[in-house]
């Protein structure tokens, strides 16, 4: 069989190459403590499963559900964003479900790029934003996430040929894989610089809770762009509400992209289960005290890590919000980091992922996602510490 060439470009999948690396260690009969995924552990909220649980009986929700179904939950996410940032939303022209964020930024570039045209992506960064490039036939141009940099792009660097050939920058903060928080005024940069080149602002938020210091929040690009000129940002209910499996997300931004991502939509599916946005409504509007046990739950899981960590002589920074740590690579592991990760879950049977996986800049760092209680993560720790000794 001959298949598109588009398919070249997502061959590649380190992500695969672990899951593979994870099924031959557990076959060896090693039992897996697995941080590589940035799936919650936690679950969702008694009143979200009960709005969902009550819609199963309901026989008028079984069936395909269209746009103008999603009205109830549309508004329900407008007055949740309204009330967070201050910001007035019109639900009807600039709000937008998903099937998870992720439909949504790998998606967008279909409306956005023809081919040849270029976006501009973090490095390292979520690999579906590639991945979404690559299926449009656009090109990418990686912007350099470095530490001496608190892993922010230098958006002066992009080279002007590329910024002729450019219709779209995706910026996602807090940041996976790095953990890295922006500032309002590094938007407000970006904003500025996507109108003097023309180009679609695109925030991915999947964090917007997950976050430690409290009296200073993260912002959405909308603080920055509140007429939603050049922007539209990405939520989702996988992060802060533990409904990961429920596949659940939203779009807020600027009305023609809404409309043009919709366009898109009404090709590929349609609208998530009726129930599940019942939950997700429940979840918005109902009780906040899960979010904040969530948040104090992975900040608990950050502290005993980061702790570990350095009593075995790993000096790594602590993050400031999302659910992962960041970790540069001891020697002789700063070049390889995959190599580390495949013979790290083949010796002791802890799994995390890859620096390079996330991009050519994320080489020589492993991810750890903070998906295990403490005294698992710390016996974590332990593991990798015999195995750094016999390496």
């Amino acid at each position: 069989m001959e298949f598109a060439e588009r398919l070249k470009a997502i061959q590649i999948n380190v992500f695969a190459d672990m899951d593979r690396a994870k099924a031959k260690a557990r076959a060896a009969g090693k039992e897996i403590i697995d941080l590589s995924l940035g799936s919650s552990d936690l679950p969702a909220s008694d009143h979200v499963i009960a709005a969902i649980e009550q819609s199963l009986h309901d026989r008028s929700t079984h069936g395909y559900l269209l746009y103008h179904g999603t009205q109830a939950f549309r508004e329900a996410v407008a007055r949740w964003y309204t009330n967070r940032f201050g910001i007035p939303v019109d639900p009807a022209t600039e709000v937008l479900s998903l099937i998870g964020s992720q439909e949504g930024t790998a998606h967008l570039p279909l409306a956005l790029l023809d081919p040849g045209d270029f976006a501009l992506l973090l490095d390292p960064g979520y690999p579906s934003h590639a991945g979404g490039v690559y299926l449009a036939g656009g090109q990418i141009y990686p912007m350099p996430l470095l530490a001496e940099n608190q892993f922010l792009p230098v958006l002066e660097d992009v080279p002007t040929p590329v910024l002729a050939q450019a219709r779209m920058m995706v910026l996602s903060y807090p940041h996976n894989p790095t953990s890295a928080i922006v500032p309002l005024s590094f938007f407000e940069q970006a904003v500025d610089f996507c109108r003097q080149h023309n180009l679609v602002l695109v925030h991915d938020f999947p964090y917007v809770d997950i976050f430690f210091d409290q009296t200073n929040p993260p912002p959405s690009i909308l603080q920055a762009d509140p007429h939603k000129e050049v922007s539209i940002e990405f939520f989702t209910f996988s992060k802060s509400y533990n409904m990961g499996g429920f596949r659940i997300g939203y779009a807020i931004g600027n009305p023609q992209l809404i409309l043009a991502l919709r366009q898109i939509k009404a090709v590929v599916d349609f609208n998530q289960y009726r129930g599940i946005l019942q939950g997700a409504i429940a979840a918005l509007e109902g009780s906040q005290a899960s979010v904040k046990e969530t948040v104090a739950t992975f900040q608990k899981r950050r502290d005993a890590f980061i702790g570990a960590l350095h009593r075995i002589g790993w000096q790594v920074p602590t993050p400031k919000a999302t659910m992962y740590v960041w970790a540069k690579l001891p020697e002789p592991w700063q070049n390889n980091s995959v190599e580390f990760c495949t013979r790290l879950v083949a010796a002791t049977g802890v799994a995390v992922s890859p620096g390079s996986g996330f991009g050519k800049c994320g080489e020589g760092y492993v991810r750890f996602a903070l998906v295990q209680e403490p005294k698992i993560l710390e016996i974590a720790v332990e593991k990798i510490a015999e195995f750094l000794q016999r390496e």
